[in-house]
C-alpha cells in the first residue's frame, strides 16, 4: 500500500486527464472551476486507498474516485448557495463568480456526471456502485434539509445535530470507502464494516471542520474565521454551548444567532468568548476523539493484515490534529 498523500497524488494526476471541453461554456466552465479549486481530495483518496486495502489495484477505482469527488463538489455548489457563502477554499464561490442560476445548473449537471463516470464498470459492479451512490445521495439530501431546518428551530439537540452530519458528511465518506470495497470485490461484511468506519471518520471530520471555522488559522484553512457565525449557521459548537451555558447566556446566544449584521466583528467576538467560557472547544475535541476511537474499534473487526490497518488508523488519528 501507498501513503495517503500518494493516493491523493494518483487521483490528482487522473483528474488532470479528465478536463471537460464542451459547450455551453457557461455550464462547463463553473464545473471545471470548482473541480480545479483544490481541497483535501479526501473522498477520492479514501476510495483508492480502500480498494488497495482490500487487495485490488487502486487504478481500478479511479473512475469511482472521480465520481465521488464530482458528487461532493456538486453538493458544495448547492451548499454555498443555501448558506450564502461568498468564499470556498479561499476563492469566490461558483454562484458569486457567475450567478445563482448558473451555479444550480452546474451542480445538477455534476450529479449526472457522477453516474457517467461509473459507467466504466461491468454490469454487476455498476449496479452495486449505483446502489451505494443512490443511498448516499438520499442521505445527503436528508442531512441538508435538516441543516436548513435547524436555522429556524429553537429546540435542536446535540444528538439531532450529530444525526444531521452523519447523513450529510458521514454518508459521503462512508460511501467513498464502501465503493473501494465493492470494486475490490471483498465480502459484504467487509463492505458494511468499512462503511461504518467511514461514517465515524466523517463525524470526526465534520466536528473538526466546525471547530476550525472559528478556531482555525485563516490562511491555512482557506475560509474566513467565523463564517458559520456570520451566516447564523448553527454547528456543534452552538448546540453544545446550549447544553452548558446559563439561561441568560442561552438567550444571549440565541439572540446573536437571530440577527444579520453588516459588521460582524463584535458578534463573532461575543460568541467566541461565550464558547471559550463554557468549555465548548474542549468538548468538541473530546467528541472528535470519541468518533475517531470508535472508527478504530470497527477497523479491528476486519480480518486483514495489521500493516494495512495501520495506514487507516494513522489517517483517523490525523483528523484530530489537522488544521485545514
Amino acid at each position: 500500500m501507498y501513503s495517503t498523500a500518494q493516493y491523493t497524488d494518483f487521483f490528482i494526476s487522473y483528474l488532470e486527464t479528465q478536463i471537460i471541453d464542451k459547450e455551453p461554456k457557461n455550464l462547463y466552465d463553473p464545473i471545471e472551476y470548482i473541480m480545479a479549486m483544490g481541497g483535501k481530495r479526501l473522498r477520492p483518496t479514501l476510495t483508492l486507498l480502500t480498494t488497495d486495502f482490500f487487495g485490488a489495484d487502486y487504478k481500478l477505482a479511479l473512475p469511482a474516485a472521480l465520481a465521488i469527488e464530482v458528487f461532493h463538489n456538486s453538493s458544495l455548489i448547492h451548499d454555498d448557495i443555501i448558506d450564502e457563502d461568498p468564499i470556498r477554499r479561499g476563492k469566490p464561490t461558483v454562484h458569486k463568480k457567475w450567478n445563482t442560476n448558473t451555479a444550480i445548473l452546474a451542480g445538477d449537471a455534476m450529479i449526472i456526471l457522477t453516474y457517467e463516470h461509473l459507467q466504466n464498470y461491468e454490469p454487476n459492479l455498476f449496479k452495486d456502485l449505483i446502489k451505494a451512490v443512490n443511498k448516499m445521495g438520499i442521505k445527503v439530501c436528508e442531512g441538508q434539509i435538516l441543516d436548513v431546518d435547524f436555522e429556524t428551530r429553537q429546540d435542536v439537540t446535540v444528538s439531532e445535530y450529530l444525526k444531521m452530519i452523519k447523513y450529510k458528511t458521514g454518508a459521503l465518506i462512508g460511501t467513498s470507502m464502501k465503493m473501494g470495497a465493492i470494486i475490490a470485490q471483498t465480502s459484504q461484511e467487509n463492505c458494511d464494516l468499512i462503511y461504518e468506519f467511514g461514517i465515524n471518520i466523517g463525524l470526526a471530520f465534520q466536528l473538526q471542520d466546525d471547530y476550525l471555522d472559528l478556531f482555525g488559522d485563516t490562511p491555512t484553512f482557506g475560509r474566513r474565521l467565523g463564517g458559520d457565525i456570520i451566516s447564523n449557521k448553527k454547528t456543534y459548537l452552538y448546540f453544545k454551548a446550549l447544553e452548558i451555558v446559563t439561561e441568560t447566556e442561552k438567550e444571549l446566544l440565541k439572540n446573536l444567532y437571530a440577527v444579520r449584521l453588516k459588521d460582524n466583528t463584535n458578534k463573532i467576538k461575543a460568541i467566541t468568548e461565550l464558547f471559550l467560557k463554557s468549555g465548548v472547544p474542549k468538548a468538541t475535541q473530546e467528541s472528535i476523539k470519541k468518533y475517531t476511537f470508535k472508527a478504530s474499534k470497527i477497523l479491528d473487526k476486519i480480518n486483514i493484515e495489521e500493516n494495512n490497518k495501520k495506514l487507516l488508523r494513522d489517517f483517523a488519528e490525523s483528523l484530530i490534529g489537522r488544521q485545514v
